[in-house]
């Protein structure tokens, strides 16, 4: 599986239940890359996408544990660790903020032997500056 997530500089994915932030710029790039294969996510993720037309989208609350090699997962507020065996790629799309966090991405790239194989920047609708960095073994 491949898995995307968003995070702030202190790797951060979520503070007091909520997700630290969103942009409709970011849901469409991650709807065109993933158009074509299965994008798995549960249902608070997917109240992000109302109203997006993609038929790609999967909801299950155990999407992690359903995906199949080359799926997409869109993960805010579930820990990967456990999965990381499954995991073929990493997307990691960093808002360049720093925000209050209490849920934090629990894959540690670099000591887990996983290399930044590009990085690309783009503007987002309510944030100047979006980094997408993607991660292989």
């Amino acid at each position: 599986m491949i898995i995307m997530t968003c995070l702030d500089d202190n790797g951060a994915m979520m503070f007091n239940k909520r997700r630290q932030s969103q942009d409709r710029i970011l849901r469409q790039q991650i709807l065109t890359q993933t158009a074509g294969s299965k994008l798995w996510m549960n249902s608070y993720s997917a109240k992000q996408f109302e109203g997006e037309i993609a038929e790609n989208i999967v909801i299950d609350e155990d999407f992690m544990d359903k995906a199949q090699p080359g799926d997409f997962c869109f993960i805010e507020n579930s820990s990967p660790a456990a999965y990381e065996e499954k995991i073929e790629q990493i997307i990691v799309y960093k808002w360049n903020r720093k925000y209050p966090g209490d849920f934090y991405f629990d894959v540690s790239l670099e000591e887990h032997g996983w290399k930044c194989k590009e990085t690309e920047e783009f503007a987002g609708h309510s944030h100047e500056k979006i980094t997408k960095e993607v991660y292989e073994k």
